[in-house]
C-alpha cells in the first residue's frame, strides 16, 4: 500500500475543457517537475492546477508516516477535472431577441502518492 494524499478545487470559475488542457500536460509526472511546468505555462487555469497540487503534496507530508518521505519521490497519481455548475445569463441581441450565455465552472481533484521503492 502506497502512501497517498488528495486535494480538491470545487467550484472553479474556469471552463473545464480549457483545465483539461492545462491537466493533461502534468499528469502523471513528478510533483516538482508538474508545478514548475505550471509555473512558467501561460494558460489561466494553470496558477489554480499549481496550487492544489501542492495542496496535495502539503496534505500528504502532514502525516506521520510521510514525515521520512522525499517531497521529490512523489508524483501525480490521478488528476481529474470534473463539470461544476453552469450559471446561466442572457446577453441582449438584435430585434428584442435575447442569447443565453453559459458560465462553466469545474471541480478539480488531485491525488498524489509516493513511488514505490522496486525493492519493496
Amino acid at each position: 500500500m502506497s502512501l497517498e494524499a488528495r486535494a480538491v478545487a470545487r467550484w472553479v470559475g474556469i471552463s473545464p475543457r480549457k483545465m483539461r488542457l492545462v491537466v493533461d500536460m502534468v499528469r502523471g509526472s513528478n510533483v516538482r517537475s508538474a508545478v514548475n511546468k505550471l509555473h512558467f505555462s501561460n494558460k489561466g487555469s494553470s496558477g489554480t492546477v499549481a496550487k492544489t497540487i501542492r495542496s496535495a503534496l502539503a496534505n500528504l507530508m502532514s502525516s506521520a508516516e510521510a514525515a521520512k518521505l522525499d517531497p521529490s519521490e512523489v508524483y501525480i497519481k490521478e488528476i481529474r477535472v470534473d463539470e461544476g455548475p453552469t450559471l446561466r445569463r442572457w446577453r441582449p441581441r438584435a430585434m428584442g431577441r435575447a442569447s443565453r450565455i453559459r458560465k462553466r465552472s469545474s471541480h478539480l481533484t488531485v491525488v498524489v502518492a509516493a513511488r514505490e521503492k522496486p525493492g519493496k
